[in-house]
């Protein structure tokens, strides 16, 4: 066999392997909305399709909410939401701070913000926790993207 027949099959093969890549991997560009900001894609098979993420079962269906909003950078509904989290207790790796950022999982029914929160770290973020007690214990749990 000559070299040159060689380098076509091996440049077939190739191009064969990246068909079924990008056929087993499509890549979806984000929409953006009319705010400007970036329309995730629905994802199948998750509990949070505005997200495109699967929140594990510790966390409250509220948190693909404020998940979202998070991801789209907004807008938030408490004030308070998106302001520097202190991680005063500890309880989180230590970073710089302003590393981490905390935002409100609505509780129904509740009167105030409630104990619920999500916590990011990193801009934008690359890290996730979630407390359901207003900072006693955190959660990381894995966000699609």
């Amino acid at each position: 066999m000559s070299v040159s027949r060689l380098i076509s099959l091996v440049l077939l093969a190739l191009f064969i392997a990246l068909l079924v890549f990008l056929n087993h991997h499509p890549s979806v560009p984000p929409s953006m909305t009319s705010e400007g900001k970036v329309a995730l894609a629905p994802a199948s098979n998750v509990n949070c399709p505005s997200a495109a993420t699967n929140l594990p079962q510790f966390m409250p269906p509220e948190a693909c909410q404020t998940l979202t909003l998070i991801l789209q950078g907004g807008p938030f509904p408490y004030s308070q939401d998106g302001v520097v989290f202190g991680n005063y207790e500890g309880l989180l790796p230590q970073q710089p701070r302003g590393y981490y950022h905390e935002y409100t999982v609505d509780t129904p029914d509740a009167r105030n913000r409630g104990t619920r929160r999500i916590i990011t770290g990193g801009t934008p973020p690359t890290v996730f926790y979630y407390t359901g007690d207003h900072y006693r214990s955190f959660q990381p749990f894995q966000v699609n993207r």
